[in-house]
């Protein structure tokens, strides 16, 4: 019997695509046996596996969007600040300018009180306990090797993934500082095999990379340097994936949180059309996977 694992990559709000795959699997009853997340991946995954449905994740994200001013912590969610009016502007890029020299005393722009708050919406459980088999990925400071966390707290763990560097603070487990799991694994289409996967779907919403304009302060540089890491990860991670969602959300801004219902749409759309491909993937034999891995193996 076929053992599929999904892989759910990082991309901020164009993670946000993963719920629309996850409803149309959930609606054409293909079972799931494991789900390994990074970052955004990270958190629709424990939400999910958690709560067993993806309309029931989707109602979370939105309810949390109109709860929660990512502004004012620090994550621009839109660009109505470049039409408004000068003392707006002002009064933003002061806060702005507040904030980048709180930082220079602090590990990151939003406080541990604020990431806190921010991740209270996942819940308090065990990842060791919850169907189907969940993981995630976070990369470790110190030691600079990437984690698959399998066990433990299951909102420790998703801050952990979640942590982008300058902007979430390091998350401390035991010995180590947990950043974003994309700081090494963008998608982790070879992760979900170690929870016993023998088929692997992989959603990448990374982000398209095109030339782009000078930055004009600290958060478009790490968004940026985010950016860029995420494409050269995701293209050689990928490679581990017997097949390749990409909803069509490349384009957009990593805090584009305004297009959620267009970006979870969108995921929806692109699975759908994955429909045939995930039907013979499903049918495949093992044997002929495996032998396919090894040959990609061989070629890298």
């Amino acid at each position: 019997m076929a053992e599929l694992g999904l892989a759910l990559g990082g991309g901020g709000a164009r993670g946000l695509a993963h719920i629309g795959v996850l409803k149309v699997l959930e609606r054409e009853k293909i079972e799931i046996h494991a789900i390994t997340g990074c970052s955004m991946g990270s958190v629709i995954g424990a939400l999910y596996v958690y709560y067993g449905s993806a309309e029931k994740v989707e109602e979370i994200v939105f309810n949390l969007l109109r709860e929660t001013d990512l502004e004012e912590l620090g994550i621009p969610v839109d660009d109505e600040k470049k039409n408004s009016s000068f003392w707006d502007s002002f009064v933003h890029e002061m806060k702005f300018r507040l904030q980048v020299v709180r930082s220079l005393q602090q590990l990151s722009l939003i406080s541990e009180e604020n990431a806190e708050k921010l991740f209270g919406f996942v819940p308090d459980a065990k990842i060791e306990t919850l169907s189907p088999k969940f993981s995630v990925i976070a990369t470790d400071l110190i030691s600079g090797y990437e984690f698959n966390i399998t066990k433990g707290n299951l909102r420790t763990a998703v801050k952990a993934s979640s942590a982008i560097p300058g902007i979430f603070p390091p998350v401390r487990f035991d010995k180590m500082y947990f950043v974003d799991g994309s700081a090494s694994e963008s998608v982790p289409a070879g992760k979900v095999r170690e929870l016993g996967a023998d088929r692997v779907i992989a959603v990448d919403v990374s982000r398209e990379l095109k030339a782009a304009s000078i930055p004009q302060n600290v958060l478009e540089i790490l968004y940026r340097t985010e950016d860029i890491t995420s494409y050269h990860l995701s293209k050689e991670r990928l490679q581990y994936a017997d097949l390749i969602i990409s909803p069509d959300i490349h384009h957009l801004d990593w805090a584009d949180f305004k297009q959620a219902k267009k970006i979870i749409k969108e995921g929806e759309k692109a699975a759908e059309s994955a429909l045939p491909e995930i039907e013979k993937l499903l049918n495949r034999y093992s044997i002929t996977l495996e032998l396919e891995h090894l040959l990609k193996k061989f070629k890298s």
